[in-house]
């Protein structure tokens, strides 16, 4: 039985972990704050105790038992995400995120929402560059007909041209709204496209109006048939129930379901290395103020220095005393806002920086004014308090997500659909504890050296 924390609790726990026995410091060395061998045989996390198990049809069963919970998420991820858009028609994966809630062969329309919404739970999905996850939560009780639901949208999702209709109308609409109504939209939509040359991360997730336009049912049920299959899928169940119970419910519900005979296609496109700078001069209608984003290459979410990446991440932008915030918005008043994401994918990642001009600065100034907050964060000394506290921060909010059944099983779903391996969430707080400060400016030394994209975004023609 596994006790659930409260976020004070968290919150002592993360404090003590990086110096304790889940993690020793980073490469046997020392970070500032955290002298070495300190905190031996402290706090530690127990490790979730996963079930594994395939099925003949090839779905992938991931579970863990914790009767202190009086729910349980089901949750359903497919190995497919923007990357997998067939050409000339971005946005699929998407689009089906949508066509999901629709009618099946047993179930009418909303029949999905009231089996989660109307007994006390909720149901969710999003999609990825490498993934599209279904992500629900009911009361325990109520597990064995969210996965017979689960598995009839699986094997007999009504596509037919109603449902894609009126599905694609709302993914259009959405897109005008998140894309092209914000006065950013449009340059944080190009970064992908302006990251990568080769690899179809290139294309942005929520695709094109003009792409899901041209569309016609025929490529909607050959997206259906390619790729949502059982050996496509990993089922994921965290909460209250019996693990015989069910192996039961999944051999019932699940295993009858047929794997197509085809190979199911897979992107094996490697980005290049990038060779030169590059600079791009975008514009859009209503930009209040002038923008710039620079962009470096990046290693995948299984790389070594991913946990580092995530640390100087939010040593850089998270929270208004991050370091960007701090120098660029209120210091030198140069920026309306400034960020840094490391967005790393299950192939490749892309790091970027931003920053939105305040009144009358020039770009080429904010420009600059940018890599020197990076620079001095590769370069200079990161006192031990500012890295604890970040450290502390990142992994509070990972332990309170882990206090439910839908934040474990959300963990395991990354690790793997992002990182091959359902036992690696159990691995991924200490990698995040063990991060010293030299691995932090390593990492970043690495990306500085790199070749980068520099977009320069100001207002154009009206919309």
């Amino acid at each position: 039985m596994h006790r659930s924390l409260n976020r004070r609790q968290c919150l002592a726990l993360a404090s003590a972990l990086f110096g304790a026995g889940l993690a020793g410091p980073a490469h046997g060395r020392a970070g500032p704050g955290r002298p070495a061998g300190a905190g031996a045989g402290a706090a530690s996390l127990p490790p979730m105790p996963l079930r594994e198990r395939r099925l003949a049809n090839g779905l992938q069963v991931v579970s863990v038992a914790d009767a202190a919970s009086a729910s349980v998420s089901v949750q359903v991820w497919y190995r497919v995400g923007g990357k997998d858009d067939p050409e000339g028609r971005s946005g699929f994966a998407h689009l089906f995120e949508h066509m999901m809630f629709k009618s099946t062969q047993h179930m009418p329309n909303e029949m999905f929402d009231r089996l989660t919404e109307d007994v006390g739970g909720n149901n969710n999905a999003f999609t990825a560059e490498d993934m599209t996850a279904y992500q629900n939560e009911v009361p325990a009780n109520h597990l064995e007909r969210l996965l017979w639901a689960e598995a009839e949208r699986m094997a007999h999702l009504k596509v037919d041209q109603a449902n894609f209709d009126s599905e694609r109308a709302v993914v259009q609409e959405e897109l005008r709204q998140r894309v092209l109504a914000d006065p950013y939209g449009r340059l944080f939509n190009a970064l992908p496209a302006e990251s990568f040359v080769l690899h179809p991360y290139r294309r942005p997730v929520v695709g094109s109006i003009e792409d899901l336009a041209a569309a016609q049912l025929e490529d909607v049920r050959r997206f259906h048939a390619t790729y949502y299959r059982p050996d496509n899928a990993v089922l994921i169940v965290v909460g209250d129930f019996d693990p015989a119970q069910l192996d039961t419910w999944v051999d019932r519900y699940f295993g009858p379901l047929k794997t197509p005979g085809a190979a199911i296609p897979r992107v094996t496109v490697t980005e290049p290395v990038r060779g030169a700078d590059r600079r791009v001069a975008l514009q859009g209608p209503n930009v209040p103020l002038p923008a710039l984003a620079l962009l470096w290459q990046g290693p995948n979410a299984a790389h070594a220095d991913a946990a580092a990446l995530q640390v100087a991440s939010a040593l850089l932008a998270a929270g208004d005393s991050s370091r960007l915030n701090e120098a660029l918005v209120y210091r030198a008043q140069a920026a309306q806002a400034a960020g840094f994401a490391a967005e790393l994918f299950a192939d490749a990642g892309m790091l970027a920086a931003y920053a939105i001009a305040a009144s009358g600065q020039p770009l080429p100034r904010l420009e600059a004014a940018l890599l020197r907050e990076i620079q001095r964060l590769a370069q200079g000394p990161i006192p031990g308090a500012e890295l604890d506290k970040v450290r502390t921060q990142l992994l509070t909010a990972a332990l309170v997500s882990r206090q439910t059944p839908q934040g474990k099983a959300g963990a395991i779903g990354k690790a793997v659909l992002l990182r091959g391996d359902a036992r690696d969430a159990n691995h991924e707080l200490a990698r995040l504890a063990a991060v010293g400060a030299a691995d932090v400016q390593r990492v970043l030394r690495k990306m500085l050296q790199g070749r980068r994209v520099t977009i320069q975004y100001t207002q154009g023609a009206k919309a």
